[in-house]
């Protein structure tokens, strides 16, 4: 990869991030957490990656994503909308009243969602029906799937990864968002995860880990089509919840945040740093 595309990318993050700042803070609460720490793997995968065509969402011969930690929505919301499937500015109208852009996403309500999600658990679920669909009529389609390391709570996850690896569906690759909090505290303090890698590994998954904001090696892991490997790919991004925003990246917990007014105005001050240095 070149450095003017890692530049590119990294641009698109950027304003990704921004995006998401802007129509969360005008809604005046929300995820901030969990979709700051999502921004690179979605440039990486819309930006380069995926095959797709905003001017046509419903292309058969496109690859499907979806995202399975739903609340993450917005930032979804904000690289459609980059990447030309409506107007941005659209996005102000996030989980207001007759929008087109909900809380979670609704793939009946917003152009270029593949899936409706929001309930942990039910999106992997989803990708794999996917991917053995696509498996089954003998398409070259990839599937791409972000789960958080909190849902890995959910059971119906772990029964999705053994379904996954038993049918070798290495047409499907997982990220999971591994940030270490989750709605009520940290990981280790609700469940510990142990050995994520470990696990996959068990489980028939190929494993790969890479920082969550390194956009070459999110690139580098999943880019190339996969003939030569059966086995279904994970990718374990070491995350930080808020990512990119050093306020959130500090906070005790940025799950869901309700703007107070100091909260406000240090994320406002975000929002103008993020201007300012945005080409």
């Amino acid at each position: 990869m070149t450095t003017i595309d890692i530049r590119e990318l990294r641009q698109l993050a950027q304003a990704i991030r921004l995006e998401t700042l802007k129509a969360l803070t005008a809604l005046g609460f929300g995820h901030y957490g969990g979709c700051m720490s999502v921004v690179e793997t979605l440039a990486v995968l819309y930006g380069e990656v995926m095959r797709i065509d905003p001017g046509d969402p419903d292309w058969p011969q496109r690859d499907n994503f979806v995202l399975s930690k739903g609340h993450a929505g917005p930032a979804l919301y904000s690289t459609l909308a980059l990447k030309g499937y409506f107007p941005q500015a659209e996005l102000q109208t996030l989980n207001q009243n007759g929008t087109r852009l909900p809380s979670h996403p609704d793939r009946l309500r917003t152009r270029g969602v593949d899936a409706t999600t929001g309930s942990l658990g039910q999106g992997v679920s989803i990708a794999a029906g996917m991917a053995l669909s696509h498996r089954l009529a003998q398409r070259d389609n990839r599937v791409f799937c972000i789960l958080g390391d909190g849902e890995l709570n959910e059971g119906q996850c772990w029964e999705a990864f053994q379904f996954i690896a038993h049918h070798n569906l290495n047409n499907l690759t997982l990220f999971i968002d591994y940030n270490k909090q989750q709605l009520d505290g940290l990981l280790d303090e609700v469940i510990k995860p142990f050995d994520l890698a470990g696990k996959f590994r068990a489980f028939g998954f190929a494993v790969a880990s890479v920082q969550g904001d390194d956009i070459a090696a999110i690139r580098a892991a999943v880019a190339p089509r996969r003939s030569g490997e059966q086995r279904p790919l994970v990718v374990i991004l070491d995350s930080v919840k808020g990512q990119g925003v050093p306020y959130l990246e500090q906070m005790d917990n940025s799950h869901h945040l309700r703007l107070t007014p100091e909260v406000r105005q240090h994320i406002e001050q975000a929002i103008a740093e993020l201007e300012a240095t945005h080409v």
